[in-house]
């Protein structure tokens, strides 16, 4: 019986749209060359600030190596941050309503960054924090591992006291629900925007298993 979901953050329950920060580092001079630096790994100044590696004062250094301009920190920021869009009603009120019957946990390749970006935009929207949705979130910058890695889910599954096959995850990203089905969890493959189209129909299938 499942008593357990835990969730992606950018693309299932938070709307995103990478390029709009590609669009707002070009007005800094980002050259388009760069981006398939990063898309091809061959850049880590993402990956080291979203796994704590780098801090935000050594990211946005790194940052301005690569540009033409001198740009401040908000406007790096403001850059960084332009992919994070609204969280839709329609998932917060399902989720408050999940609450009730399972245990909510959200694991999130993210940064410190992000981080306050996005419970700003929570909290202006909804008048309290998301993490009053979840029993407990993990954020990759915090833990020091990112998905698909599998030390993430490892550290996840311990400290909540999870058993992986009681256990739901749902995430936009196929390499990430590879590494949770080898851990033996029921997993949720859904393309971004698509979590009231999947979930209901999913969990419902569930509960009819099981009674």
């Amino acid at each position: 019986m499942l008593e357990n979901i835990i969730f992606d953050l950018g693309g299932v329950l938070l709307n995103i749209d990478m390029n709009q920060t590609r669009m707002a580092f070009a007005r800094l001079g980002w050259k388009e060359e760069d981006w398939k630096g990063v898309n091809g790994r061959g850049n880590l100044i993402f990956e080291n600030l979203e796994i704590g590696l780098d801090s935000p004062t050594q990211f946005r250094e790194k940052i301005r190596r690569l540009l033409p301009s001198i740009p401040t920190d908000a406007e790096i920021d403001f850059a960084w941050n332009a992919m994070l869009l609204d969280f839709p009603s329609e998932i917060v009120n399902y989720l408050n309503m999940l609450k009730s019957k399972y245990r909510l946990f959200l694991l999130s390749n993210t940064n410190e960054i992000h981080l306050q970006r996005f419970k700003e935009i929570f909290e202006g929207s909804y008048g309290y924090s998301i993490e009053r949705l979840f029993e407990k979130c993990y954020y990759s910058h915090v833990i020091g591992h990112r998905k698909p890695n599998s030390e993430a889910f490892k550290l996840v599954l311990e400290d909540a006291g999870l058993d992986p096959l009681k256990t739901l995850f749902i995430d936009d990203l196929k390499p990430n629900i590879e590494t949770a089905g080898w851990f033996g969890m029921k997993v949720l493959h859904i393309e971004a925007g698509t979590l009231m189209e999947r979930l209901p129909e999913y969990l419902g299938k569930s509960e009819d298993s099981n009674t």
